[in-house]
């Protein structure tokens, strides 16, 4: 495919959050002579983690429409709920921690083997354990205490990191090894996933929801901006600076997360049938408002990759190099922190599914002004404002089905769509690879950008009250904790 052909070395062919870090070459630029550099991007990322809880979590709720029992002098912060709190910096070490692993993975790969073949490989033996185990992770997060299984599944990915540092420091890593610990690290994570999805319900008041799930957006896409950088930097100094800072960090999410309170909701105690197994399936089959919003994620995804061509337009379009592809590449990702941190402050209270189906066709338009411009600056505003509105349509659609799930079947809802997400996103890079292949890099892009409309206008007459609901859920009269 065009997009593997005019790649730089191996890392700027992938499309997935893992993939897309291992973007960051690990040598040190010219003057990273010592520590005292690492020290720095240690404090920017100090500081950005601190400016994210100032400005998110502290900041008071803007409306109190949704909760008028509360007296006016007592506005909804989620500084108030120290379980969100903990949960919302134990997702900034998780996602940093992966940013980073994956970062020493694909680069340490590539050292021991040279092929891009193998990277490839490695992305696609992290997401097989998705599929593999779908039914599986969602009925364990139903099953089980939330909080201990995502504890466990941290502590896995720590004993991951540890084991790749002690193979560092021995000279002991092979390909065959990082291979299977990058299963494992799969595995692990397609059941941490589900459940911590399942687990913020049960955190937060219902009426500060999607504003929690607008902060929790805001601490992986810092990590996703911050992390890979400073995993590539720490690597010049060796893997195992990578490998041990990341079993450090599990270890501190995993501590935060077995912190948290109990559910209140009984645990259900029944045998794993394939009838229970096949429940998320059945449910979502069920509530067309959810089917519509989880299929349009994945058919809108699936056509609009454009950032699967990237090295493409970096080289032959805008002309310009490794550092232009970086920033292309990171321009969504800062679209999306930009606009979570809006959304947390300013949730969508009103008028949702219009909102939610006009982010999406956002995202088509950007999508096709990205493939018709010729500016690296334009084009690189565009990716910020595509980033932008992906972020408006997924916190909606991840508030609206989790609140529309009863809570002894979110482990299972947030397993199929968890897999609809990753499934987009490996199969729109495939998509985008071969329409560039039998049409051109621009006319693939352009075509991607018009389905995605396509879908958006289709998806509109074929679930008609999704597209017109006002409320993510029905307002109730709740008391919250202080």
């Amino acid at each position: 495919m065009p997009a593997k052909t005019s790649a730089k070395p191996a890392f700027m062919v992938f499309d997935t959050p893992s993939q897309a870090s291992r973007i960051a070459a690990p040598s040190l630029p010219q003057g990273f002579g010592s520590l005292g550099e690492v020290v720095v991007w240690l404090m920017k990322f100090s500081t950005m983690a601190t400016s994210c809880y100032s400005l998110v979590i502290i900041s008071p709720f803007p409306s109190p429409k949704i909760a008028p029992q509360m007296p006016s002098q007592a506005p909804l912060l989620l500084r108030h709920h120290r379980p969100f709190l903990a949960f919302w910096l134990a997702r900034i070490f998780t996602a940093s921690g992966f940013q980073m692993l994956t970062v020493a993975i694909g680069w340490n790969l590539y050292q021991l083997t040279g092929s891009v073949l193998d990277l490839g490989l490695v992305g696609l033996v992290e997401f097989a354990p998705r599929v593999l185990f779908m039914l599986h992770t969602g009925h364990v997060a139903d099953r089980y205490d939330r909080r201990k299984v995502a504890a466990i599944c941290q502590s896995l990915q720590a004993l991951i990191a540890l084991s790749l540092a002690i193979g560092s420091a021995t000279d002991h890593v092979t390909r065959e090894m990082i291979f299977i610990l990058a299963f494992l690290l799969g595995a692990a994570r397609s059941f941490e996933m589900p459940t911590t999805q399942a687990l913020l319900p049960s955190i937060v008041p219902t009426a500060l929801f999607p504003r929690a799930v607008a902060a929790a957006q805001s601490a992986q896409q810092s990590a996703t901006i911050v992390a890979p950088a400073l995993g590539g930097l720490l690597y010049a100094f060796g893997s195992v600076w990578v490998y041990g800072p990341t079993v450090l960090l599990y270890l501190i999410a995993c501590t935060l997360m077995l912190n948290l309170p109990a559910r209140q909701t009984p645990l259900n105690k029944g045998k794993a049938t394939l009838d229970s197994l096949l429940a998320g399936i059945r449910f979502i089959r069920s509530r067309p408002d959810i089917l519509g919003a989880i299929s349009l994620d994945l058919f809108a995804v699936l056509l609009g990759g454009a950032t699967a061509l990237l090295p493409v337009f970096a080289k032959d379009i805008l002309l310009t190099g490794p550092w232009g592809l970086g920033l292309l590449r990171s321009a969504p990702a800062v679209g999306a922190l930009m606009m979570s941190l809006f959304l947390a402050r300013f949730a969508v209270e009103r008028n949702v599914g219009r909102v939610m189906f006009t982010a999406v066709g956002v995202f088509g338009v950007a999508t096709i002004a990205f493939g018709l411009s010729t500016s690296f600056w334009f084009s690189l505003a565009v990716l910020v404002v595509l980033g932008a509105a992906d972020m408006i349509s997924m916190v909606i659609r991840a508030s609206f089905v989790q609140l529309e799930t009863p809570d002894e079947m979110r482990g299972r809802v947030s397993a199929v769509n968890g897999l609809f997400i990753g499934a987009s996103n490996q199969l729109g890079e495939f998509e985008s690879g071969l329409t560039a292949h039998w049409f051109g890099t621009v006319p693939a892009v352009v075509m991607g950008g018009i389905g995605t409309l396509v879908v958006t206008g289709v998806w509109i007459k074929l679930f008609p009250t999704l597209a017109n609901r006002d409320r993510m859920h029905e307002p109730k009269a709740e008391v919250l904790d202080q």
